[in-house]
């Protein structure tokens, strides 16, 4: 019992000072539960939709209706291999073109139905392959951005562990935007920041404090509306527990956004994500 206490009181104090890099290792972490663990794990009566009814069924993004709490859910998110095998199979969760316009045919299949949507963002970025490209990747993400910013069901979008990109974006306009303690979001990875501003992977570390891309950075700026904590020691330790607190956070939220009405939640949503970000301007002499 001892040694227990020492364990989970030294896992607290370790986890409670990462460093942003750290953060970010975490969240990669090989044994951390991904989105089908999650949906096993605080749902039921899951019922698994395939194909975008154009090219294919990309398996980088899984999705469909399930029973959380009381209440059907369309559930959506990317999902990465728990091997080798599986990690090819599913592409280490960067969907092409054909996975988010599957996500947006489940997105209005919802609507139709008058279901929340909640979204599990977990990918290194969209896929960046030419055969993604050919066939549309950026306006795909695109349409799901300007589809999902309209539609008149509550969304609720969860990062539960890498955040990147648009191939995060394309899944990630809601009512509400949470974040689990050890994920991160940003408009790239801190391995390409490097590369692109020092010709190295070398300062990924550093790149990875300047983008300011963990959670708690992320609330400050005003991107998200929230950190959900995770089991001590992180999201692999325990998978029951970190599912059962995610759960316990989405089914008082969802109730709350059923009350409020349509049209008046996605003149919220438009104005949330309009205003985000902020600067400064100089006053520069014209000569």
């Amino acid at each position: 019992m001892i040694c227990l206490i020492q364990f989970i009181n030294s896992s607290k104090e370790i986890t409670m000072h990462l460093s942003s890099w750290q953060r970010v290792q975490l969240s990669r972490h090989p044994d951390r539960p991904y989105t089908l663990k999650y949906i096993d794990k605080m749902t039921t009566n899951f019922i698994e939709l395939f194909g975008d009814r154009n090219v294919k069924d990309d398996k980088a993004m899984v999705g469909g209706f399930a029973t959380i709490g009381d209440e059907t859910v369309m559930i959506i998110g990317q999902q990465k291999g728990i091997n080798t095998k599986t990690r090819q199979h599913r592409n280490f969760g960067m969907a092409n073109p054909e996975g988010y316009r599957k996500a947006l045919r489940l997105m209005k299949l919802a609507e139709k139905f008058n279901k929340p949507v909640i979204t599990l963002i977990d990918t290194p970025g969209a896929y960046p392959g030419l055969e993604a490209e050919e066939r549309g990747q950026g306006e795909a993400i695109a349409r799901n951005i300007y589809e999902m910013i309209r539609l008149k069901i509550p969304v609720i979008c969860v990062i539960i562990g890498e955040g990147a990109s648009g191939g995060a974006l394309g899944i990630g306009v809601g009512d509400r935007v949470f974040m689990l303690e050890n994920s991160w979001y940003s408009v790239i990875s801190p391995e390409n920041c490097s590369t692109i501003l020092w010709r190295s992977w070398e300062k990924k570390e550093v790149a990875a404090e300047q983008l300011r891309l963990t959670a708690e950075k992320m609330l400050g700026f005003g991107l998200i509306d929230g950190i959900i904590p995770e089991p001590i020691g992180g999201a692999h330790w325990d998978y029951d527990k970190a599912a059962q607190i995610l759960k316990e956070y989405l089914i008082p939220v969802l109730k709350e956004l059923k009350e409020i009405p349509a049209d008046q939640r996605v003149n919220e949503r438009i104005l949330k994500f309009g205003k985000m970000g902020f600067w400064e301007e100089e006053n520069v002499p014209v000569s």
